[in-house]
């Protein structure tokens, strides 16, 4: 039986590998979502002059240019979705103003939020290169043809399935590289590592089937079927419940290797498909904007719940907060014409509003 040890990561070796310099960080690519769309961001010297990618990132950037719009895309799908699974939590994935770590120092730091963020952009590049393969935007790939023949259930494999594997593999190559660049014997890169694993997890495990009935007068007489990826906001609640059900993890050494183990060694080992973190997450509370943490200061929050993570209670962290009345424009009487379009008139309604206070 190999023996396991845990490595000792008490002072500046837990700090070293907990708060990973600016320059370093894996997700700075994200950055990329920044830039005009009239910007290029393939060919030999605009890949050298992206902000935030690795070198071996600038290196995929020059031999496979075709890819870099849907890595754009990419960028821009993690900021959207992000914000919209947090957009009731204290941390609600806030950009910062400017630099190429997007969302602040906290990534900087082994948290769940890192963990999460890890995860989310790992599948947002599968989906969005993927798309690019079935939509015929990129030369190397289009559908994939693999899946053929008669299925299980009778029905025809036939038309465009999602050729996942190939975004898959780009995802693996671009975003796992930084990681791997700085070898898998520390504690961040296992965690990214396995992190963006799961991510991509997320995918395979909730993809879909679509069919075709083909027949006299839509009889079915054959069905044709394809396999499609999940829609990405799917993919988001898969993660975001991952993200609550995530494993703290220490760094230990199994024989001759280093792997992570739960820190309270009475949690089962997390599978592939869990999220794990290495660190506590802050409370998010305060402003501190050296970390970009903005506070939860004039946040809007629920006054008429007391345990989910929007009421009021735990969103303004204690200070309390105020309620006012303000006058908002919405649609009513909405009437459908029998042509699919929807006609609605503006209605003013007010309504109580309960903010955190400063």
């Amino acid at each position: 039986m190999p023996t396991v040890s845990t490595v000792n990561l008490t002072g500046p070796l837990l700090l070293l590998l907990l708060w990973a310099t600016h320059h370093a960080m894996a997700t700075n690519w994200l950055s990329l979502a920044r830039l005009p769309r009239s910007r290029p961001v393939s060919g030999s010297g605009p890949c050298g002059r992206l902000r935030g990618l690795s070198a071996g990132q600038v290196g995929v950037c020059r031999a496979r240019g075709e890819v870099m719009e849907s890595v754009r895309r990419a960028a821009e799908m993690v900021i959207e979705e992000c914000q919209h699974q947090f957009r009731n939590r204290r941390w609600n994935c806030s950009t910062t103003p400017r630099g190429v770590n997007i969302f602040g120092r906290v990534m900087n730091q082994g948290t769940r939020e890192a963990a999460f963020v890890h995860a989310l952009a790992s599948a947002a590049l599968a989906v969005a290169v993927t798309r690019g393969c079935s939509r015929g935007e990129l030369e190397r790939c289009g559908c994939d043809r693999k899946v053929r023949g008669v299925s299980p259930e009778g029905f025809q494999w036939s038309g465009c399935s999602d050729n996942l594997s190939y975004g898959v593999a780009f995802s693996q190559t671009f975003v796992d590289e930084p990681e791997r660049a700085k070898g898998l014997s520390s504690g961040r890169p296992l965690m990214n590592i396995h992190n963006n694993e799961a991510g991509r997890k997320a995918i395979l495990h909730n993809m879909q089937v679509e069919c075709k009935c083909h027949g006299v007068s839509g009889s079915c007489e054959l069905r044709t079927c394809w396999k499609v990826m999940p829609p990405f906001r799917r993919v988001g609640a898969v993660l975001k419940e991952r993200f609550d059900g995530a494993t703290e993890v220490r760094l230990s050494r199994v024989g001759s290797r280093t792997v992570l183990l739960p820190k309270d060694p009475q949690v089962k080992p997390p599978a592939a498909r869990d999220l794990v973190y290495l660190a506590s997450s802050p409370d998010f509370c305060r402003l501190d904007p050296d970390n970009g943490i903005p506070g939860t200061a004039g946040r809007r929050c629920n006054g008429t719940s007391r345990l989910a993570p929007d009421g009021c209670e735990l969103l303004c962290c204690g200070p309390g907060y105020r309620s006012g009345r303000a006058e908002v424009v919405q649609r009513c009487s909405c009437k459908f014409s029998w042509c699919c379009s929807v006609r609605c008139q503006q209605c003013k309604n007010t309504v109580l509003i309960h903010t955190c206070n400063k």
